[in-house]
C-alpha cells in the first residue's frame, strides 16, 4: 500500500486543498496520515474527515521584531525532532505540503529521510514558510501563471488549487429552498471570509435599498456580524457561516462578491461564477490578495474593486457591469486550464509514490 503524509495549517486555506485531495487518495488506496500543529484549525478539520492526525510543536518565523522571535525557533527545532520521529514511524512514499509554518519541520524532516515532497503555493508570491521549504521540494505547484517566475524552473508546475469535489455538486433549486429566495430576480452571493469583512459588510448593507430593487442577496457575513435589524428583509438573507449547504448557495448565485484569498477565488473559478473581488488592502496584509485579484482581472475572470475605493456608487456600478457582462466572464473562465487541479496534483503524487515503491 502506498503511503502519504499531508501537512499544512494555520488557516483554513492551508487545509482545504488537502481535504480536496482526500477522496482521490482514498479511492487509489493510499494510507494517509496528517501532521499539523497541536491545536490549529487543521486538527478539527482533519479529524472531522476521519484521517489519523498527529500534532507537532510549531513556531512562526517572522520578518519583523516580536518578543516571540526568541522562543519560536526552539518550537521549530522541537517540531523538527517530532516530525522526524513521525516520518520514521510511518515511512511515507511521499509528502504533500500545503504550507503554513507547521509544514516547515515536516518538509525538512522529509528531506533528511530522502522522502520526496510536493509543495503547493496558493498565493502569487511564495510565503516565507514555502520559501524555506522550496529547496527541499521535488515539485512546487502554484495557482497563477505569474508565480512561475518566482520558482525554480525544474520544480514549478502550474496546477491551480485542488477544489473539494462536493462544492461542484450544488443544486440551484436546493439553494433557493434553503434561502427562501426566488428565481424571479438574479442573486448576488457576498462572502466576507470566515471572520467576516467589515468594510464589505457595511458597503453591501448601505446599498441594500437600491440593490434589492433589482437583485436578491445571500450574505455570508462572518461570525458575530449578523445585523438583527435586517432579519426577515425580503430578498436578503444573512448567515454567519455556511458549511455543507454552501455548494447549493453557490449554485443559486448568479454573481459572487468576495475577498481575493487564493483558495476562495480558485473555487469561484472552478464554479464559473462571474465575480467582483475586493482584495484585503496592502495596509492589512502583505498584499497577496491584491496580486491575486489583479491576475484574475488580467485573465478576464473578475472585476476588481480595491477596498479603499469602495463606496455605494462604485460597488453598485461594479455589480451592474459584472452582471451585464456575465457571459464574457464565464467564457474566459471556461477557457482556463486551471480547473482540474486535483487530477494534476494526484498525477504528481502518484509519479513520486510509485517511483519510491520501485526503488524499494
Amino acid at each position: 500500500m502506498k503511503k502519504i503524509v499531508l501537512t499544512g495549517g494555520g488557516t483554513a486555506g492551508h487545509v482545504t486543498p488537502n481535504l480536496a485531495l482526500l477522496p482521490s487518495l482514498q479511492e487509489r488506496g493510499y494510507e494517509i496520515h496528517y501532521i499539523g500543529s497541536y491545536n490549529g484549525i487543521e486538527k478539527k478539520l482533519i479529524e472531522g474527515a476521519g484521517i489519523p492526525y498527529d500534532g507537532i510543536s510549531s513556531g512562526k518565523l517572522r520578518r519583523y521584531f516580536d518578543i516571540k522571535n526568541f522562543s519560536d525557533p526552539f518550537r521549530v527545532i522541537k517540531g523538527y525532532a517530532e516530525a522526524r520521529s513521525l516520518l520514521k514511524k510511518y515511512r511515507p512514499d511521499v509528502v504533500f505540503s500545503k504550507g503554513g509554518f507547521v509544514s516547515v519541520p515536516v518538509v525538512l524532516a522529509a528531506k533528511h529521510f530522502k522522502i520526496p515532497t510536493i509543495i503547493h503555493e496558493s498565493d502569487m508570491t511564495p510565503g516565507l514558510a514555502n520559501k524555506i521549504c522550496i529547496p527541499s521540494a521535488a515539485k512546487v505547484c502554484c495557482n497563477f501563471p505569474e508565480t512561475l517566475q518566482y520558482l525554480p524552473e525544474d520544480k514549478a508546475v502550474l496546477t491551480g488549487s485542488p477544489i473539494r469535489r462536493e462544492l461542484l455538486q450544488g443544486d440551484r433549486l436546493t439553494g433557493l429552498n434553503f434561502t427562501g429566495l426566488s428565481a424571479a430576480k438574479p442573486i448576488i452571493m457576498v462572502i466576507g471570509g470566515s471572520l467576516g469583512a467589515v468594510a464589505i459588510n457595511n458597503a453591501v448593507r448601505e446599498l441594500l435599498p437600491k440593490l434589492l430593487q433589482k437583485y436578491q442577496v445571500i450574505h455570508i457575513c462572518g461570525k458575530g456580524h449578523l445585523d438583527e435589524g435586517l432579519i426577515g428583509r425580503p430578498g436578503y438573507v444573512q448567515y454567519e457561516y455556511v458549511d455543507a449547504p454552501l455548494r447549493h448557495l453557490f449554485a443559486a448565485a448568479d454573481i459572487v462578491l468576495s475577498r481575493a484569498g487564493a483558495n476562495s477565488i480558485c473555487e469561484i473559478l472552478a464554479l464559473r461564477k462571474p465575480n467582483i473581488l475586493i482584495p484585503l488592502s496592502a495596509a492589512a496584509s502583505r498584499g497577496d490578495q491584491i496580486l491575486n485579484a489583479r491576475s484574475f482581472e488580467k485573465q478576464g475572470f473578475s472585476t476588481v474593486l480595491e477596498e479603499e475605493n469602495v463606496t455605494s456608487d462604485t460597488l453598485y456600478d461594479a455589480i451592474e457591469n459584472t452582471y451585464e457582462n456575465r457571459r464574457k466572464f464565464v467564457d474566459a473562465m471556461e477557457k482556463s486550464e486551471l480547473s482540474d487541479a486535483v487530477n494534476i496534483v494526484m498525477g504528481l503524487i502518484a509519479s513520486y509514490a510509485e517511483k519510491e515503491d520501485t526503488d524499494k
